[in-house]
């Protein structure tokens, strides 16, 4: 059995190219945390050998030799006080001189501890070693081999859904989109041509160890929800973006409904606009169709931030803009026809200038009193729009005035909205925020 595993280690080597070395390390490791599972007597440290010539395997208890075994006190998870001792890793002399009669106190006595019926137990358990190893080592080389495309779009072929997450063949490697990176409008069937971007390689294991928590996500995570698929797409479209002449400044986007893009030129005889949208629209009609017609809007970005609120909020007009640096607030003014406008089919015009101009930034709409009937029904209705939210949610009137003001009018236009957004809305507080995502949950389920 023995020659046999190491041919079988050798094999492997030369077919999958992961070393004997690796291999046999994988195997000694797992058969001692076999074994040490199995003793009568508990040992903190097992080591097993496997002899790289002829194929024994050797399995050890090691101890620390002393007079006396050393005790401590040690809490359970009530507060008791329990005494414990460290013979899993200790032995007295007395009892060590029966097994080694030369080891003295302050050696180390190494017990052999190879079980009789070693033959199966190393079949069993070099087998899950070997194809741990492989799986570990077919992972490092999709790493290896995807590392460089992290941020890039990537195509492949649609081959199943597994638990609302898009498994995908790029070839060389299976990619995963989770639900939560797929837009919602979008359906795919099996052996369908996809195009997503490369979000991140993920390690389950390593992930798990430095989150604290468990991530049940392995290897390419894909993402089309992500605005970086459109900065990437533009990229791939428009050559003065990829050659550095337009410059994307900023992206927001509803996946799979609308996003806004804001451009500037670094060259005054390239109009940003113009080049992005290309002769007869071609430009953006590509990137239109590969993101199955979602709306885009570009938008001429300016240092002037009046001008570029104006321009976000497009096809609203304002009678005024002010510009509050105290309260880092932008007042647009406007009338009846353009406060729709400007707010948009829920709330998504506003909403999605408001994550354009970014930063601390807020917008603030208010009605010119052209006459008071509008003036009226429009604070009216803002203030049964709060209201209303502020039962939905559970959560105050300031609360809820703030997201309205936000353009955020209902909890299904809050559930639209991914999660570190939410979290990053300015003046909502970390509790509000966990209300408010539970009972986004809540509505979901």
């Amino acid at each position: 059995m023995n020659h046999e595993l190491l041919a079988v280690l050798e094999y492997i080597e030369q077919e999958r190219g992961i070393s004997k070395e690796q291999l046999v390390n994988a195997v000694e490791k797992a058969l001692a945390a076999t074994c040490q599972k199995n003793l009568d007597r508990r040992a903190k440290n097992v080591e097993a050998k496997l002899n790289r010539s002829n194929g024994s395997i050797r399995v050890v208890a090691i101890y620390n030799v002393v007079d006396a075994i050393d005790t401590f006190i040690e809490k359970d998870k009530n507060g008791k006080e329990i005494t414990k001792d460290k013979s899993d890793e200790q032995i007295t002399l007395q009892e060590a001189v029966q097994f080694d009669p030369s080891v003295k106190v302050g050696e180390q006595l190494r017990m052999e501890i190879t079980p009789k019926d070693f033959g199966r137990i190393v079949a069993q358990t070099a087998k899950q070693a070997i194809l741990q190893e492989i799986r570990k080592a077919e992972k490092q080389t999709i790493e290896d081999e995807f590392r460089d495309q992290v941020g890039e779009i990537v195509s492949g072929t649609v081959r199943r859904y597994e638990h609302g997450n898009i498994i995908v063949d790029l070839q060389k490697a299976e990619a995963m989109i989770p639900a939560r990176e797929k837009v919602p409008s979008e359906q795919y069937m099996p052996g369908d041509r996809i195009n997503a971007l490369l979000l991140r390689i993920a390690n389950k294991e390593k992930d798990n160890k430095e989150r604290g928590r468990e991530n049940k996500e392995d290897g390419l995570i894909l993402s089309r929800a992500s605005r970086e698929f459109v900065r990437k797409l533009f990229e791939r479209e428009v050559s003065e973006i990829h050659d550095g002449i337009v410059e994307i400044v900023s992206i927001s986007r509803d996946a799979g409904s609308r996003s806004k893009l804001a451009v500037r030129s670094n060259d005054p005889r390239v109009d940003p606009v113009g080049a992005c949208v290309g002769m007869r629209g071609m430009r953006v009609k590509n990137i239109t169709n590969e993101l199955n017609g979602e709306r885009v809007d570009i938008i001429p970005f300016s240092d002037d931030l009046a001008r570029y609120v104006s321009n976000a909020l497009h096809p609203a007009k304002a009678e005024k803009i002010d510009v509050d640096y105290s309260t880092a607030t932008i007042h647009f003014y406007v009338d009846s026809e353009n406060s729709r406008l400007a707010f948009g089919k829920k709330a998504q015009n506003i909403r999605l200038a408001q994550k354009l101009i970014g930063g601390d930034w807020k917008i603030n709409l208010i009605l010119v009193d052209e006459n008071n009937e509008d003036a009226d029904d429009f604070a009216e209705e803002k203030q049964r729009r709060t209201e209303e939210l502020s039962n939905i949610l559970g959560v105050s009137i300031e609360t809820a005035e703030l997201l309205v003001s936000n353009g955020f009018l209902s909890l299904e236009g809050l559930s639209e909205l991914p999660e570190e957004d939410l979290k990053a809305i300015k003046g909502l507080s970390s509790e509000d925020a966990t209300i408010i995502l539970d009972k986004i949950a809540q509505s979901k389920s």
